[in-house]
């Protein structure tokens, strides 16, 4: 069936629309006081309690497919589930709402690094939800949001000047080994898998390119992290105010 014309069309609108309603009602909650001082720390962390909200969801949701098909983990092209599928087009949703926070909020070129991961992603899951094809790697690719739930903890407070407190020590090394279980490792495997069954199929092939690609951007991320954390001395003294962003 044509993309157009999908019935997968309602759910990601429902998705999108629902991550728009969150983000209005996240925007109602008092901000702390070293945040509230400037505009862009403000869409910042709003920006932030959503896909908050969002890593809880999604990560916690990718556990329970796996636990529930654990076929996904082998069958990375073909298994499927109703939930899994569901969850795809949810987190769909989420890249969508993102995508469009971001360039509606004029932080395009600050988040220039968003918007490409964003649009990687959605061309992936895009393969699962209109041609019910790879829902499995899907799966496996959003447990990178148990990660991220880590990741997300660590801007904000970074965002709210809160890096001497003891959570934010305690929550590095967390975040440290979450990023290599729940983001390093899913990729490698996905890497792999690509690379020795999918790379001949036209499908596999585009997935492929759109995975080592994100390969690139993850090792960046994580060379970002373990410099900020862990080798301050090593950050240049002179840093773009926007680096928060990414960083």
């Amino acid at each position: 069936m044509l993309p157009l014309l999908h019935p997968a069309l309602p759910l990601l609108l429902g998705a999108t629309l629902t991550f728009r309603a969150l983000r209005r009602a996240l925007c109602r909650l008092p901000l702390p006081a070293h945040v509230r001082t400037d505009p862009l720390r403000t869409w910042r962390w709003h920006n932030l309690l959503v896909s908050f909200a969002h890593s809880i969801v999604s990560g916690i949701w990718a556990l329970l497919c796996l636990w529930q098909t654990p076929e996904m983990l082998v069958e990375i092209e073909t298994a499927w589930s109703l939930s899994g599928y569901l969850l795809v087009c949810f987190s769909a949703g989420y890249f969508i709402h993102d995508t469009v926070d971001i360039v509606v909020s004029h932080q395009a070129r600050a988040s220039w690094e968003y918007l490409v991961h964003h649009v990687m992603a959605m061309g992936a899951f895009f393969s699962g939800i209109f041609w019910s094809s790879f829902v499995g790697g899907g799966v496996l690719t959003l447990l990178v949001e148990v990660s991220n739930i880590f990741l997300t903890i660590r801007m904000m407070m970074k965002i709210n000047n809160a890096q001497d407190l003891l959570l934010y020590r305690v929550n590095k090394y967390v975040n440290l080994v979450m990023y290599f279980l729940f983001r390093l490792a899913p990729q490698a495997y996905l890497t792999n898998f690509f690379l020795q069954y999918a790379g001949q199929r036209t499908l596999g092939t585009f997935l492929l390119g759109i995975l080592l690609m994100l390969d690139v951007m993850i090792l960046i991320y994580f060379s970002r992290l373990l410099r900020s954390d862990f080798c301050p001395g090593l950050v240049p003294g002179q840093q773009h105010k926007d680096k928060f962003l990414t960083e």
